[in-house]
């Protein structure tokens, strides 16, 4: 299976749940849409990747623990942004908060969490420069 590539920037390239009890909530999910479940390695456990029953990934539900330990339990969504560094700033300057600095998402690219004025969490997503 090849690698589609990543969204264009300002696009929602992925959705993930992090949650105390992820087995169950793959559970529900897999009962309630369909989606099947496979195990992520994330060293000592296993987050999820559930895809569609064409077998197209559509989300992750996760453990909320290692680096996921104290987000909220919510769909994050991670926004694709060509420059994350700078928009980092600009999240700043316009009142946002960065709640994770900026982390490797395996050879994808790079993420970071951020808090908008009005208090929603979303990830900026920089996918890798593959030039």
């Amino acid at each position: 299976m090849t690698t589609p590539p990543p969204p264009a920037p300002g696009r929602i390239g992925w959705v993930d749940l992090t949650v105390d009890d992820a087995p169950r909530i793959r559970d529900f999910y897999t009962a309630v849409t369909g989606w099947t479940a496979q195990g992520l390695s994330m060293g000592d456990y296993d987050d999820y990747l559930m895809t569609a029953p064409d077998g197209t990934p559509q989300a992750g539900v996760c453990h909320a623990r290692g680096s996921n330990a104290g987000l909220p339990t919510q769909w994050l969504v991670y926004i694709t942004v060509p420059d994350l560094d700078e928009r980092l700033q600009q999240v700043e300057t316009l009142g946002g908060k960065i709640l994770r600095a900026p982390k490797p998402a395996g050879p994808m690219g790079r993420f970071a969490i951020i808090e908008d004025p009005a208090g929603a969490v979303c990830a900026l997503f920089e996918p890798a420069n593959d030039s």
